[in-house]
């Protein structure tokens, strides 16, 4: 089970952070402002990463993918959700250290996956939102030439008058609750929170090492 939940869990942060490639023709004029912040998210990584030069330099990439993702995605509080009990021990340092790391190993770990998910569109199913309404969740289906649709939901809530996705949700397994039992495992086998967050940064340094050094 815990293969299968990390294996969906790549699979939809990778898709929400490079690109569906499209809307479902004819429907992206329709979506409903959460959606086009989305699609707009797409759109921006699909027509950068079409670039097999540019696609080529990891950092630049990583680079990129952030500052497109950054002002929609609110790490803050998803940082704080994955750790839960942990967060709130934690010193001020180290949640600045572990929302520091962890957003870095979401970034490069998805932005390192584009070239296999090239091939999906999504189609976004319909969105009623409420009067006052400050959290919501944006379903959606990708959708792969012959193969069954899967299921991605956003959870997203509303921030000064942005809406900013804190949570997927994929063929109904979270992204916060996965990575919170994973982390939290971690934490107990390696004795604290700090040294999650050293083997955190470890991984994050390594994996943005050229391949011939």
């Amino acid at each position: 089970m815990r293969n299968l939940t990390r294996q969906l869990t790549v699979f939809g942060w990778a898709v929400f952070l490079l690109g569906f490639l499209s809307a479902t023709p004819g429907l992206a004029e329709d979506l409903q402002q959460p959606q086009q912040i989305i699609q707009g998210i797409s759109d921006q990584l699909q027509n950068k990463l079409r670039d097999k030069a540019f696609s080529q330099d990891f950092a630049k990439v990583t680079e990129y993918v952030n500052g497109v993702i950054e002002p929609h995605t609110d790490f803050n509080r998803i940082a704080a959700l994955v750790l839960g009990k942990h967060w709130k021990s934690a010193t001020g340092d180290e949640q600045e250290r572990f929302k520091a790391e962890f957003r870095n190993l979401l970034v490069r770990t998805y932005a390192r996956a584009f070239v296999e998910y090239q091939d999906w569109t999504i189609r976004y199913l319909p969105l009623n939102i409420p009067d006052n309404a400050d959290k919501l969740i944006v379903k959606t289906e990708v959708l792969q030439p012959g193969l069954n649709p899967v299921d991605v939901n956003y959870r997203m809530f509303l921030s000064q008058g942005t809406w900013k996705v804190y949570d997927i949700m994929i063929e109904g397994v979270s992204l916060v609750t996965n990575y919170r039992s994973s982390f939290s495992e971690e934490i107990q086998r390696k004795g604290s929170l700090s040294a999650l967050i050293d083997s955190l940064a470890k991984r994050n340094s390594e994996a943005l090492k050229p391949k011939d050094s």
